[in-house]
């Protein structure tokens, strides 16, 4: 790939991402469960992470925030019970990862959330909580949860066609406090798997181990995380919205605090940009994208592996001259909105022909015109059309504090654009 004209001509515009949303839950619940202390460097603070620690503080875990960063003083998985409910906004992660952790606690605990969290599922992992011994319950397979933990024995268990990689990281990073270990079979499909490869990195750095041989995951138990100083990388689904933007806007934006080598499966982002004819460049600490003349045609992309990227490729779709249809990710149905159903009513509503279809979407590439957004109260959707308002006037952003979930700086970075 040699450098474009306007790579050389324009210097790059700047923007900095926050730490990873996906790394910064993981190497929270790892801290609170280790022995000993830990320093999380670069997390993420957002509404989403904000959910997350008030869990684990009530759990037992001494979280202090200071400049750079979060102390934490673990519980070496003896959790406390305050007999309080544990209220998770509408963080899927954080109440997936919470069910299955209070179960190595001692008592009742209620999880629950806001209206939306309430109607995601969660059965899958109630199912196979239970099969492992736990008394747990949930209502038409979705939260409130109600666990009467006894501690969690472990053993052997197999998860069928995984609508999200969320329920096998949930039984990973707490196996290694169960008295057998997991063993932990995963069969048919499986959405999302990078994820998992960032809960096992994770694992890892906290001082576990984990035998893996194709589709079967291996923890010991008996084992416990060690307090360490762990740095978040920059949160890659966050980067996309730039990378995005100089696609459109078709000149450099450099992206700082982002790693190409990632293990973040939505990086792949770029692997896809580079195909539609963007120039992307990058170092230890950043990622540079040019956006180019976008290639014309058909395409059809398989987003399995990096659902979150949905709306940005979607937004990116309606701006380029052709089909692009979007596949294998029928699980983005049970988001933080139905986001097949959201992007199709909101690139119609911006006159772009979108459809759903049983597990994707089709884009017909064309203008679009000016119209107010609706976000759905999905942090997503509103950052991919944001990104959309700068190279269509008269896109308009309807709820833009939703922002809050993952990204609380958005408005600020998209400006410098």
């Amino acid at each position: 790939m040699s450098n474009n004209d306007t790579t050389m001509k324009a210097p790059p515009k700047i923007v900095r991402v926050p730490g990873s949303k996906s790394l910064t839950q993981r190497a929270l619940i790892a801290a609170a469960l280790a022995r000993d202390n830990s320093f999380i460097a670069n997390p993420l603070i957002s509404e989403d992470t904000n959910y997350l620690l008030e869990g684990l503080r009530l759990l037992g875990a001494q979280i202090v925030s200071v400049s750079g960063g979060f102390y934490v003083n673990g519980t070496a998985g003896k959790l406390a019970n305050t007999g309080q409910q544990i209220f998770l906004g509408n963080n899927g992660t954080a109440l997936r990862f919470l069910t299955a952790l209070v179960c190595l606690g001692e008592g009742r605990y209620v999880l629950t959330g806001e209206k939306r969290l309430c109607e995601r599922p969660v059965g899958a992992l109630v199912e196979a909580l239970q099969k492992m011994g736990v008394e747990i319950t949930c209502t038409n397979n979705c939260p409130p949860v109600t666990v009467d933990a006894h501690g969690l024995a472990g053993g052997k268990i197999t998860l069928k066609d995984v609508e999200s990689s969320q329920y096998v990281s949930a039984l990973l990073l707490c196996a290694p406090y169960t008295r057998q270990g997991i063993e932990l079979t995963l069969r048919g499909r499986v959405s999302s798997l990078p994820y998992i490869d960032l809960t096992l990195e994770v694992m890892r750095e906290f001082g576990i181990k984990i035998e893996r041989q194709k589709s079967k995951y291996i923890v010991q138990g008996g084992k416990c995380y060690q307090g360490r100083e762990y740095r978040v990388e920059g949160d890659a689904s966050s980067a996309s919205y730039f990378f995005l933007a100089a696609a459109l806007l078709q000149r450099p934006i450099r992206v700082l605090g982002i790693n190409r080598l990632s293990c973040q499966g939505d990086i792949r982002l770029l692997e896809i940009l580079e195909k539609l004819g963007c120039h992307v460049q990058s170092q230890e600490d950043w990622v540079e994208v040019t956006g180019n003349t976008l290639a014309q045609g058909d395409f059809t992309f398989d987003l399995n592996d990096m659902p979150d990227m949905v709306p940005t490729l979607a937004v990116l779709a309606a701006f380029r001259r052709g089909k692009t249809t979007i596949t294998n990710v029928e699980h983005l149905r049970i988001k933080e909105s139905n986001r097949l159903a959201a992007m199709a009513a909101e690139l119609n509503r911006a006159g772009i022909k979108a459809a759903e279809t049983a597990d994707g979407l089709i884009i017909n590439g064309g203008q679009m015109k000016a119209a107010d957004i609706r976000t759905y109260n999905d942090h997503r959707i509103a950052m991919s059309f944001a990104v959309a308002s700068l190279a269509a006037p008269g896109i308009d952003i309807a709820d833009k504090k939703c922002v809050d979930k993952s990204f609380p700086e958005f408005w600020e970075e998209l400006a410098k654009i």
